[in-house]
């Protein structure tokens, strides 16, 4: 979801307990090993590449790519003084990687920000060698709740979320189907939970403030219900949650 700061908003969401769980998870599936060649797709501000270049060591190359100049700054000096990582600007759509050289790839919540998911997975497919394997996540922010004695303006908020604010708001549940379509083979598919208990987190993760203030100047929500709901949900206890899929899959 587009924040003030993505990059700050990326790192403390891979922060979180869930986030580091379906990492882990993604990671060991995906069976990095020594002297592998390894792709980070979208790697924003680095969160991922340290983890990578310590799998594949000294012998092994991790390649992250970006489009945008500052995430890859801030994947520089995350990375600084590790041998195996190369950082290069680039878009999902036409990675600057040689076809059929990586052994590993990953891409996560990239797709749902990108204008051909179909086109980004199939330069994955292209990049990849045969056998390779390749792990994708994405939220499906259709899936999104929110409590609140006000559960009308909860959905007219997830509704709003899945139909202005992300771009590909359902990608998490097309992964699987779209990985095969695009020439991968399935070999698991996982679904984590996020939970939000503080409002503070929620707020800056998935932009409640801000997105209710989009949705109330667009016509989408009542500004004096928006503004009761919203102050409601500070003055706690406070739930909220969403659905992410992860898919690791075989070329």
């Amino acid at each position: 979801m587009p924040t003030p700061d993505q990059a700050s908003y990326m790192l403390r969401a891979a922060a979180g307990d869930a986030g580091r769980a379906y990492k882990r998870r993604m990671l060991d599936l995906l069976d990095i090993r020594e002297g592998h060649a390894v792709l980070d797709a979208g790697c924003g501000p680095g969160t991922d590449l340290p983890a990578l270049a310590e799998r594949v060591g000294d012998g092994g190359t991790v390649i992250g790519v970006d489009r945008d100049p500052a995430m890859l700054d801030r994947a520089r000096a995350r990375t600084q003084g590790l041998r195996p990582v190369e950082l290069r600007s680039g878009d999902v759509h036409a990675l600057p990687v040689e076809p059929g050289t990586m052994d590993r790839a990953k891409t996560d919540r990239v797709l749902m920000h990108v204008a051909d998911p179909a086109g980004a997975l199939a330069q994955l497919h292209l990049v990849t060698r045969p056998g390779a394997l390749v792990g994708l996540a994405e939220p499906d922010w259709d899936t999104l709740i929110v409590d609140a004695d006000d559960l009308d303006t909860s959905r007219a908020f997830t509704r709003y979320t899945t139909a202005e604010v992300v771009r590909n708001a359902t990608i998490g549940r097309s992964l699987a189907r779209l990985a095969e379509q695009a020439g991968f083979h399935v070999e698991a598919v996982d679904a984590t939970t996020p939970v939000f208990r503080s409002f503070d987190e929620a707020d800056h993760t998935l932009g409640l403030g801000r997105n209710l203030r989009r949705a109330v100047d667009a016509g989408h929500i009542d500004r004096g219900r928006g503004h009761a709901w919203f102050s409601a949900l500070s003055r706690g206890p406070f739930y909220a949650s969403f659905t992410l899929v992860s898919v690791v899959c075989s070329r």
